[in-house]
């Protein structure tokens, strides 16, 4: 049984969206340090993300012993991006139940930090309203201890066919008594039918707790744009609230899903190409946002059908939720052969946790944990072995390292034990302690730390080991810029008194 949450404190506001990537995430960020900015104290919630981007919180929900490491939880990254505009550390309960695709039709289930297990699409709908309990005490709990909650819906609040499930749209505006705004997105065109299309399909008592709409992504004359504005306001009553226009740097800030990959990768042109083969069920791929942020660097995503570039000076593996089909990919679109061969004309091969086990031998997964049970064989350029299995790891770094001479900062988040005679080679010595493995030659390298290339003394050190020339880019302090600026072109394309003035 939960324990009785506080009383809530601040006022609240949702923001719902016509439909899924219409820059919910990214207008809540800019709302949270807009709001931090005049003094108050903000928080973000969202009670279900669907992402395999995904950070570690100071929180869990487990208790370890007196001498035991404090444990940890995870939560979406879009999240985590809120709470850091919000001046606040990420805790489990901004995003209590995150959803952590690994099949076509089913997900890890992440409940306040940690995991449930693999649940099909079919059975998740019905373990839904289970989980509504624990949506809303973690909930009370972040309005418990801020002046203003904003929450973020999920896809779209008018998918009929989840209403008997429903527990992050209208199901929880209405459980919470929360107001709603409605984002639309312009970029994409069909905001207008979005708009009246999500009228026609709330009932009379959602449409009443809808306060009025923001159009989002707006390029170009609002004069010429204005009498839709207004059909919109005719057809369903809901005043026009503003209009954000496009955000030229939001590439300077982490993308919550794969959905950012349909787009082309930031990238400076430079001398040092790097090339990332677009695997399934990839995690965490924002580690490479710093990478793709450096001039010297050109960072190519490479997608499905085509081989990996002959004149990459790197090929990177990243993360993925389900490591035997990311390897099932590599074999299937040949790019196995082409980073052998690339490695063996001295080109220089990395992985990051799922992408460094994919670089041992083989991996096995005896009890079906992200997947059917089985084994399947790795690369081989490194001698070692990985096991599925286990708790899963969540730890935050910060360390020095004794093989670069920099401090490294990261976390791990992974399941699964790697063993071989490769780890007596290590990739990193953190205050000490091995962590990943080399090749004999250097030109092997991987380990399980999710965001190093984030710190700028290593990644520095790193583009010059491989043969690059590093810059001298902040890239954390660019990040902060990037929601100050967001928070400034708010202010001048909202009108943040009226909107906050909505707030419950």
């Amino acid at each position: 049984m939960l324990d009785p949450a506080p009383p809530r404190r601040g006022r609240s506001l949702m923001i719902q969206g016509t439909s899924s990537d219409v820059g919910k995430s990214l207008l809540v960020a800019g709302l949270c340090r807009a709001y931090t900015r005049r003094g108050l104290k903000v928080a973000p919630f969202k009670a279900q993300n669907m992402s395999n981007n995904a950070a570690v919180t100071v929180d869990s929900d487990l208790e370890d012993g007196p001498d035991a490491p404090a444990p940890r939880g995870e939560i979406g990254r879009a999240q985590a991006l809120q709470a850091r505009a919000s001046g606040l550390a990420a805790s489990i309960h901004m995003n209590p139940v995150l959803l952590k695709p690994q099949a076509l039709v089913g997900s890890q289930v992440v409940l306040r930090g940690r995991a449930l297990g693999n649940w099909p699409a079919r059975h998740y709908h019905n373990l839904k309203p289970m989980l509504l309990p624990a949506i809303m005490d973690s909930y009370r709990r972040i309005a418990a201890d801020a002046d203003l909650v904003l929450v973020e819906g999920a896809g779209s609040g008018t998918e009929v066919y989840l209403r008997h499930c429903d527990i992050t749209n209208m199901k929880l505006a209405e459980v919470a008594d929360l107001p709603v705004v409605l984002l639309t997105d312009n970029d994409r065109g069909g905001a207008i039918a979005a708009v009246v299309g999500s009228w026609l399909l709330h009932d009379d008592a959602e449409r009443a707790r809808i306060r009025g709409y923001i159009v989002n992504k707006f390029r170009g004359y609002f004069s010429l744009y204005e009498p839709g504005c207004d059909v919109m306001t005719e057809k369903t009553g809901w005043p026009l609230l503003g209009v954000v226009r496009w955000f030229d740097t939001a590439d300077h800030l982490p993308a919550e899903d794969a959905l950012a990959l349909a787009r082309p990768a930031r990238s400076e042109g430079g001398s040092l190409v790097i090339a990332v083969p677009q695997i399934s069920r990839m995690a965490n791929f924002d580690d490479l946002d710093p990478l793709s942020s450096e001039p010297g660097v050109d960072l190519r995503w490479v997608r499905p059908g085509r081989p990996i570039p002959a004149d990459a000076d790197v090929v990177l593996l990243p993360g993925s939720k389900t490591t035997r089909a990311a390897l099932d990919t590599i074999i299937a679109e040949g790019w196995d052969i082409d980073i052998l061969a690339h490695h063996r004309r001295g080109g220089r091969v990395v992985g990051i946790c799922a992408g460094f086990q994919m670089l041992g031998t083989v991996v096995r997964d005896p009890h079906g944990i992200e997947g059917p049970p089985g084994e399947t064989r790795g690369l081989g350029l490194l001698d070692i072995e990985t096991t599925i299995g286990g708790d899963k790891r969540l730890v935050e770094i910060d360390a020095d390292d004794a093989v670069s001479g920099t401090r490294v900062t990261g976390y791990e988040m992974h399941m699964g034990r790697t063993e071989g005679p490769g780890l007596k080679n290590p990739w990193f010595r953190l205050d000490g302690r091995p962590e990943g493995a080399m090749s004999p030659d250097g030109r092997v390298m991987g380990g399980y730390l999710h965001g190093i290339f984030g710190a700028d003394g290593f990644r520095r050190h790193w583009i010059a080991e491989v043969g690059g020339a590093a810059s001298e880019r902040r890239y954390q302090a660019e990040v902060d810029a990037a929601l100050d600026a967001l928070a400034d072109q708010l202010e001048q394309d909202l009108d943040l008194d009226a909107l906050l003035a909505l707030a419950k």
